[in-house]
């Protein structure tokens, strides 16, 4: 009988398929059982010869049976924490186990709560196998606490939201078209203003830089030229600039947590409000060195953020933008977001008409003097967002990474202007 209990042991573990990390633990098992026989055998014998009752004799054997398999299970705790967390499941096929087995064909999984360096072990193991679905080996991003508010001296013009925190209606009916030469000043002198404070920040974004500290700068270099930094209270967004890092489609809070890492990409949207009118610019800055993946996915959503401004003259349909953005990331095999969309801009942040970077058939035509924004999102893998609880960070559905970039453009009578045209990338491609 005793040789068939450990001869069935042995076979429920085996049957298991063990893995050659684990051998050790079966073969600490096996000694273990052997062990117990063996008291058993012993304790048994002891009993008898002394005339004790049977109760006494099992109550002893069960004490030294705890006693050796945690003994056992003591010296296995030096093992590799694959092999230690496959050694706290076993299976149990007694009648009785059988019969109390719900979906496993009478197998019972017996699992003891763990503490001390079991549970570490557990938590490790945990980690690994969420690891092993990070895109690039990079944690996925987490909400991080959000520092008040920065301030903006008194003298300076603020858009109707800034104090209220009033999120505009926004109406696609209503395009923004500058029709005097004071308006169209204003419009390049906030769109020149935005295109140097994104050229200060994408300098300074480096390995060990938080995003807070992007945010702090930008706000100061905003409020310095005597402007104010757009994104701040405007329905309630907490910071001066948009920071999205990796997976991060768009809209994201700069943190103090959030920290840039080599090989990291970032896309900073910078709005100023100068004198009544924002200039709204964006672009997706490379930390270090980055996988050949992600070069590509970058450089081709700038790729297509060019095409789509070269089509642009008075009378192009509005959804000619889209469908040369869509023709673009499908010849490079990239997917593209169709949630969130270019737009008017001009004395208001936010108008129309809205300018989807995806194929489709809205109406509207371009004229001149017409302000607007193209900010094209794509993404190596799915064009699915998750949004997070604070209402305002996007990000890929499987945590993939994503490019943007946005200019602000005015139609002119021969073709169209960037406003927010980069003197830094200008400098970068003069000197090649």
């Amino acid at each position: 009988m005793v040789l068939m209990t450990v001869a069935r042991d042995v076979t429920v573990m085996m049957s298991r398929r063990v893995m050659p990390p684990v051998r050790p633990i079966a073969v600490a098992v096996i000694a273990v059982v052997i062990a117990v026989v063996a008291a058993r055998v012993h304790v048994a014998r002891g009993h008898r010869d002394a005339k004790a009752p049977k109760s006494d004799a099992r109550i002893t054997s069960r004490r030294i049976r705890v006693l050796m398999f945690t003994t056992a299970m003591k010296r296995t705790t030096a093992m590799s924490s694959r092999a230690y967390h496959a050694s706290t499941r076993y299976a149990a096929r007694t009648p009785a186990a059988m019969r109390r087995g719900r979906g496993r064909g009478g197998v019972v999984d017996v699992r003891a709560k763990k503490k001390g360096f079991a549970e570490f072990l557990n938590v490790s193991i945990d980690r690994e196998r969420a690891r092993a679905s990070w895109y690039n080996d990079r944690e996925p991003l987490k909400p991080g606490v959000v520092s008040p508010m920065r301030a903006v001296p008194a003298g300076i013009l603020r858009p109707p939201y800034a104090d209220s925190g009033h999120l505009p209606e926004y109406d696609d009916r209503k395009v923004q078209v500058q029709t005097t030469a004071e308006d169209i000043e204003g419009m390049r002198a906030a769109g020149a203003l935005a295109a140097r404070v994104l050229d200060m920040a994408e300098q300074m974004c480096a390995p060990g830089v938080s995003t807070e500290d992007i945010d702090k700068a930008v706000h100061e270099m905003t409020v310095e030229a005597g402007a104010y930094p757009s994104p701040l209270n405007y329905g309630g967004f907490p910071k001066s600039v948009c920071t999205s890092l990796n997976e991060c489609i768009c809209h994201g809070i700069p943190t103090v947590e959030t920290v840039l890492q080599e090989g990291d990409i970032i896309n900073v949207d910078v709005t100023v409000y100068l004198n009544g009118y924002h200039g709204d610019t964006s672009r997706t800055i490379m930390i270090g060195t980055v996988t050949d993946e992600v070069r590509h996915l970058v450089e081709t959503t700038e790729k297509a953020l060019q095409a789509a401004i070269d089509v642009c003259k008075p009378g192009t349909a509005v959804r000619k933008i889209g469908a040369t953005i869509h023709g673009i990331a499908d010849a490079a095999n990239l997917g593209v977001v169709d949630k969130f969309v270019g737009h008017g801009v001009g004395k208001e942040f936010h108008s129309g008409p809205t300018v989807r970077h995806h194929r489709n058939n809205d109406p509207g035509t371009l004229r001149v003097g017409q302000t607007f924004t193209i900010e094209p999102m794509l993404t190596i893998g799915t064009t699915r967002d998750k949004m997070w609880k604070d209402g305002w960070t996007s990000c890929t559905a499987d945590g993939k990474w994503t490019a943007q970039c946005e200019h602000t453009l005015l139609i002119t009578e021969d073709g169209v202007d960037i406003l927010t045209a980069s003197p830094y990338r200008a400098s970068l491609s003069a000197n090649k």
